[in-house]
């Protein structure tokens, strides 16, 4: 798990499934998408923006 993500590389980074901005979940190490309710990993450093990678936040 990632404790941090360059916020510059966080700007250009959107969802894969709905092109939004994503939001960093620093506690989590995850890159969330609350539009296509997703959490994408960070594995050392790099944000892996596969879908079936992620994993669901929907409640």
């Amino acid at each position: 798990m990632s404790g941090r993500i360059d916020p510059a590389l966080l700007a250009k980074l959107v969802c894969p499934v709905t092109r939004t901005p994503l939001r960093w979940d620093a506690e989590q190490g995850e890159l969330l998408s609350e539009a296509a309710g997703l959490a994408f990993p960070v594995r050392d450093g790099v944000p892996v923006l596969v879908v079936r990678e992620a994993r669901s936040i929907a409640g």
